[in-house]
């Protein structure tokens, strides 16, 4: 009978030891550069905003809710803090996004490529 030989207990230990630190490592510089806020918090704002925006929009039966906030009340949404968590992330994407879904523009995050 012919035994397999791979690497012996002492490298595979380290090996691992190694793949473990180095996953630790560059979790550690993820977490420090985004803290809480995810790598794609600037879309998440936007899509926050937009989608707020177009429901405003898909309910406003005279306009002037429209007009409102396409005359600065995305802003001031953002500001009395009506964006929630998402505004968090970027305040200036979740007003853009607003503006956009007032303006009934598509979402910029659409399609594949952006």
């Amino acid at each position: 009978m012919h035994r397999h030989e791979g690497p012996s207990r002492g490298k595979f230990a380290t090996g691992l030891a190694a793949a473990v630190a180095l996953a630790a490592t560059a979790a550690g510089v993820v977490i420090a550069q985004y803290n809480d806020r995810p790598p794609w918090g600037t879309d998440i704002a936007y899509e926050g905003g937009f989608i707020q925006a177009s429901r405003i929009r898909g309910y406003d039966v005279d306009g002037s809710r429209t007009k409102a906030l396409l005359a600065g009340e995305c802003a001031l949404m953002e500001r009395q803090g009506m964006g929630g968590d998402r505004a968090v992330h970027d305040p200036a994407a979740w007003v853009a996004g607003c503006l956009d879904g007032a303006a009934g523009r598509p979402s910029r995050n659409q399609g594949l490529v952006r």
